[in-house]
């Protein structure tokens, strides 16, 4: 019994260490160059002549061509394999992303931001469903939540160095935000064509593990995909008929909401405190690194106590409140302390909510479910609150008032969530008695 616990823990730290890192990177800077558009806005706005509503709709365009393309992307990782389908999309939207340079005025950033969430789609749920094999469930909150720490710390990366870029303005007669999107699209195809070397689709091809490892590791992955039945598959339109995955997926959308409207918005709220655009960058930084920490954290105490159901409901409540608070200070301080809220929550949640997703995805839909959970919030939380807090700014001229929204929206997923639980544990429970009836 010591031996095979022991065999495990080395094959689970090696998966982590070999896996883990790469995947990081790769997801940082997908959220680096998704959301450095909301730093470019800082030059970009007055170059192009972009209104809030304008602005927001470019921001919006990204999310509704990433809903279009998220299943059918998902969907072909599983026929052609995540090392060539995850090198293509990083490799795309590397190329895209850097010709954001180039653009003209408020139509071709409009055309670039479609076409940008079009190459993108499919590598978050992409690598979701690439860990599930390679990561027992028993791990799969902390995994995630490690993983998905790439997310704010995209941000809490790039706002310094965005602001830094910013400052080039006039190098080689270019604008900053020109280089801004040139330098940090650029890298991101060099990624891509390191994927192709460096990943592995299944633990049964993995040469760098050794052979009691690997047969462990396939024989734990086999045992679990035919516990959650391995045979059961869903065509793409029973899936969307199902209420769970819509439920699941108005729940993900609060948190996708409030981190996708922050990451965009974020840097015009801070600056409209009379900040300079480094001052911008600098504290545009900081919910990130609080929201970094605390969601690892987060992630492990789910794994440690087996509990998921609270621990993503309690990010969400966080999230309420910070967005409620925003409207009862008009200083600096206090809105920064209720942007750190918001953001812990919407980070925190992610890592239990994914392993509480996947875990009610039987396997033969978890490809498509995954997707389709993760486009459908994305379509919510970007593609409609983006443009719902441009258009609220421009009529009001309030940022409190912009957030308000999120807030309804937050409670209502709270609600969702907590009944879609219960339905779940006591379906769970009945199991049991039918088998034995």
């Amino acid at each position: 019994m010591h031996d095979d616990q022991q065999l495990e823990k080395e094959t689970i730290r090696k998966v982590s260490l070999r896996l883990i890192p790469f995947l990081m990177v790769c997801y940082l800077f997908a959220f680096i160059d998704r959301g450095n558009i909301g730093m470019a806005s800082l030059q970009m706005n007055h170059d192009l002549g972009l209104s809030p509503k304008m602005f927001g709709f470019a921001s919006s365009l990204f999310f509704f061509s990433y809903f279009l393309f998220e299943v059918p992307s998902n969907l072909a990782l599983q026929r052609f394999g995540a090392r060539k389908w995850l090198a293509r999309i990083m490799i795309t939207w590397g190329l895209v992303s850097a010709c954001t340079a180039f653009v003209q005025g408020a139509n071709s950033l409009y055309a670039i931001r479609f076409i940008l969430g079009a190459a993108e789609a499919g590598f978050f749920p992409g690598v979701l469903l690439y860990l599930t094999y390679w990561v027992p469930a028993a791990y799969r909150a902390r995994i995630v939540a490690v993983f998905m720490v790439a997310i704010p710390a995209a941000s809490f990366i790039s706002s310094p160095v965005s602001a830094m870029l910013l400052q080039m303005d006039g190098t080689l007669g270019l604008r900053g935000w020109h280089w801004l999107f040139l330098l940090e699209g650029l890298p991101t195809v060099l990624l891509g064509l390191v994927c192709l070397a460096f990943l592995t689709d299944t633990p049964a091809e993995a040469k760098w593990l050794t052979a009691p490892q690997r047969e462990w590791l396939v024989r734990r992955m086999d045992h679990e995909r035919g516990e959650r039945h391995a045979s059961e598959r869903v065509s793409t339109w029973k899936l969307f008929r199902n209420p769970v995955v819509w439920g699941m997926a108005l729940v993900c959308s609060c948190a996708s909401a409030a981190g996708t409207v922050l990451n965009v918005w974020q840097p015009q709220l801070l600056k409209s405190f009379g900040l300079t655009v480094m001052q911008t960058g600098l504290l545009n930084s900081v919910p990130y690194l609080a929201a970094s920490i605390l969601m690892i954290w987060w992630g492990r105490h789910s794994d440690r106590t087996a509990e998921r159901r609270w621990h993503t409901a309690i990010p969400l409540l966080l999230i309420s409140c910070g967005l409620g608070a925003t409207h009862l200070s008009s200083s600096l301080a206090p809105v920064v302390v209720m942007l750190c809220m918001i953001l812990i929550g919407a980070y925190s949640f992610k890592g239990p909510f994914w392993a509480l997703a996947s875990g009610w995805l039987a396997t033969g839909s978890a490809a498509a479910g995954l997707a389709a959970i993760n486009a459908v919030s994305n379509l919510i939380g970007g593609g409609l609150m983006v443009n719902v807090y441009g258009w609220v700014k421009e009529e009001t001229g309030s940022y409190a008032l912009a957030l308000l929204p999120l807030a309804i929206l937050s409670f209502l997923s709270v609600t969702v969530l907590l009944y879609l639980s219960r339905n779940a544990s006591a379906a769970e429970a009945a199991a049991p008695q039918r088998r034995t009836a």
